[in-house]
């Protein structure tokens, strides 16, 4: 088949989608013939595209279509949208033009999907929509925008895309059953999930990663990624005020649009260390580092939003501690799996009291981390792609 993907962030933009969209390409051009219509770099690249209208590229096999949309960095809102907007406004017709014999989206800039439905629609062509992040629902749930008029045409518009769709792929369940709740057969929903390489993971050793991490922690509690809009950072913030004095540290390793609030909100609060992204080399000695890795997700987020860390986490063999409600995909599978414990995200004292139970039993740590390596078999990455280029050949009738 000739497929065409519709996305704004390719490498050289460093964002986590940007990454799994080059991951997904390299698998399905293993197959088939691949397009990506991209946008100029703008998700902190590691190379600066200058002003054109159209460029073209090639890597390996993969014909990467660009178009001239701005560039601005993304940490201002309404230049991360001119960003989105002179995307739309050149994919377009772009995407009515190249050859394909299906298309396929995923969610960024967040409407994209609407984009690829209406061009999939015109072209009468089969339409795979790959979802990320649920929007309009994270726009809601994170607070970004309020609940209105313009919300609900969105919603609207959303829904008509979904049911455009010949499959939608999500990743994890608590998403899948979100997508079903809004009227969409279930059966044409698969659950592919990230996964992660399952190379053999680093011990804790004295590389400058891990001693800038641990740092005089006995004990350290690790947030690695963005501080977005999704998570239960006022719990984690209150329940490390808590822990004062007990020798457990919690650590943010990573950047956001809340670090600055809760750098502020933890300034008095001695047991807490934000630093910034480590190099991509280093990733292997960031997981090593913490005694237990946090995720959280805030209540009312559950599927919305699915942190793919998890994966990494799990094949590196360290537990996890999920600050999130049992209804997410995270906290269903720490339970399943016995590699970790679930607290309310709602509740720094619960917080609090599943950091002190895991630092007192270092041998029952120790097998949460023996389980969460064996339960990152399940979703080691390649066979994840595969499960996902099946997807999309059945959406094509291949």
């Amino acid at each position: 088949m000739q497929i065409l993907l519709i996305n704004q962030y390719y490498p050289p933009d460093t964002s986590a989608t940007a990454k799994m969209a080059c991951a997904v390409v390299e698998a399905l051009a293993e197959r088939h013939q691949v397009t990506v219509l991209a946008g100029r770099p703008s998700y902190d690249p590691t190379v600066y595209h200058p002003l054109y209208l159209t460029r073209v590229e090639r890597s390996g096999p993969v014909r990467i279509r660009r178009v001239g949309s701005t560039a601005f960095p993304r940490h201002r809102m309404r230049r991360r949208v001119s960003n989105y907007l002179s995307y739309l406004s050149l994919a377009l017709p772009a995407a009515l033009t190249i050859p394909a014999d299906l298309i396929m989206t995923m969610t960024d800039p967040p409407i994209v999907g609407l984009l690829g439905a209406w061009v999939a629609r015109q072209r009468r062509l089969p339409f795979v929509y790959n979802i990320r992040d649920l929007y309009p629902d994270m726009a809601v749930g994170g607070e970004i925008v309020g609940k209105g008029r313009l919300v609900d045409v969105w919603e609207s518009m959303h829904r008509w895309a979904l049911r455009q769709a010949s499959r939608i792929i999500v990743l994890g369940d608590d998403m899948r059953e979100r997508i079903a709740a809004k009227g969409v057969d279930p059966a044409r929903i698969a659950v592919v999930r990230d996964g992660a390489p399952l190379a053999e993971p680093v011990s804790v050793n004295g590389h400058p990663a891990t001693r800038a991490i641990r740092n005089g922690f006995p004990f350290v509690a690790l947030h690695a990624g963005n501080l977005g809009f999704y998570g239960a950072w006022n719990t984690l913030i209150e329940a490390a005020r808590q822990l004062q004095g007990e020798g457990i540290g919690l650590v943010f390793v990573g950047g956001g649009a809340q670090r600055d609030r809760l750098g502020g909100q933890a300034r008095e609060v001695c047991g807490v260390r934000f630093l910034p992204f480590r190099p991509p080399e280093e990733i292997p000695h960031v997981l090593a580092a913490a005694d237990v890795h946090v995720i959280t997700i805030r209540r009312g987020l559950e599927g919305v939003v699915v942190p793919s860390k998890l994966y990494g986490i799990l094949a590196a063999g360290r537990p996890v501690l999920a600050v999130t409600t049992p209804r997410s995909d995270v906290a269903r599978i720490v339970t399943a799996a016995g590699c970790g414990r679930v607290a309310d995200p709602d509740d720094p004292a619960a917080v609090a009291a599943a950091l002190r139970e895991l630092r007192a039993c270092p041998e029952q740590l120790a097998e949460m981390g023996r389980r969460a390596r064996e339960k990152a078999r399940e979703f080691e990455r390649s066979g994840q792609l595969r499960r996902l280029v099946q997807v999309v050949e059945e959406a094509g009738g291949k």
